[in-house]
């Protein structure tokens, strides 16, 4: 008769989080295994795991550190010039004069100060001619997310424009500090530009503080609304990829240089399967 086996005080054989004693298994904890939202959590009494509730505390500080983190200009400007081999983009600032008054007054966030008015529209008479896109950064509600992520997407995106059959002129790179969406509109305006392509932080969840956000806008100009904008959301490792967010903007791009328009009008298909039919007609989609 063999002896039995001692018992392990190994470190690595001790009970994981999920095994501690008096916490019940929720059956739908194997899910968490493909998604990062809080399900399966488990329970311990009447209350959350310890586990569990330490990492919604985390998630939750990671939120509210990404909204006040403050974009380094100078830094990305710098890692921007050397990716693109380019002149350093141009640097401007809403009129929200700091971070408490950006977060108070979203509408001084959509509008330029009066030195990079000036500054943008000097630009734009120096250019003179119309281009077909200009690209603005701008650090929204998580400067996190346009530091970790942005450098790498314009990267893509200039690679699917340099491949593309057209040849796309673009505006010089714009850096916007304490900017919301629409303030691309005055970018893209005194850039002579056909497009614009807004790359700002989205307002962080609790699973997402770098998430990315892309807005393409036709026919830029103050007062647009947000009806007339296309929106690629969610852009980061662990959402949608950077090449194919890159993939999907140019498509949009495109569609938008062909119908001159974008927003509601224009219908995001670049995942759509092709439907084959005969002369007779597209027949029933439903059943192709």
């Amino acid at each position: 008769m063999s002896e039995p086996k001692p018992a392990s005080s190994s470190p690595t054989e001790a009970p994981s989080q999920d095994e501690q004693i008096g916490v019940v298994h929720n059956p739908w904890r194997d899910l968490r295994a493909f998604t990062a939202a809080r399900i399966g959590l488990g329970r311990a009494g009447i209350s959350l795991p310890t586990a569990r509730l330490l990492e919604f505390q985390l998630a939750h500080a990671q939120a509210k550190d990404a909204v006040h983190w403050p974009i380094d200009v100078d830094a990305l400007s710098g890692r921007l010039t050397e990716a693109l081999a380019t002149d350093a983009p141009i640097q401007l600032h809403s009129q929200a004069s700091d971070r408490t008054i950006y977060l108070q007054r979203p509408d001084l966030g959509r509008l330029l100060d009066d030195t990079s008015q000036e500054r943008l529209e000097a630009q734009g008479r120096s250019e003179g001619s119309q281009v077909d896109l200009a690209l603005v950064i701008v650090d929204g509600l998580s400067a996190r997310a346009i530091e970790s992520h942005a450098v790498e997407f314009i990267e893509a995106l200039h690679a699917e424009l340099d491949a593309d059959e057209h040849d796309w002129q673009c505006a010089p790179l714009t850096i916007v500090e304490q900017g919301r969406v629409a303030i691309g509109d005055a970018v893209g305006e005194a850039l002579n530009a056909r497009a614009v392509l807004v790359l700002i932080g989205e307002r962080p969840g609790l699973s997402s503080p770098d998430s990315l956000g892309l807005y393409l806008t036709w026919a830029p100009r103050p007062g647009v609304s947000d009806a007339e904008r296309n929106c690629i959301s969610n852009v980061r490792p662990e959402g949608l990829k950077i090449n194919a967010a890159a993939g999907r903007a140019l498509y949009l791009l495109r569609e938008a240089r062909r119908l001159e328009l974008s927003g509601v009008k224009l219908k995001d298909r670049s995942e759509d399967d092709v439907i084959e039919h005969d002369d007779n007609g597209p027949g029933n989609f439903l059943t192709s």
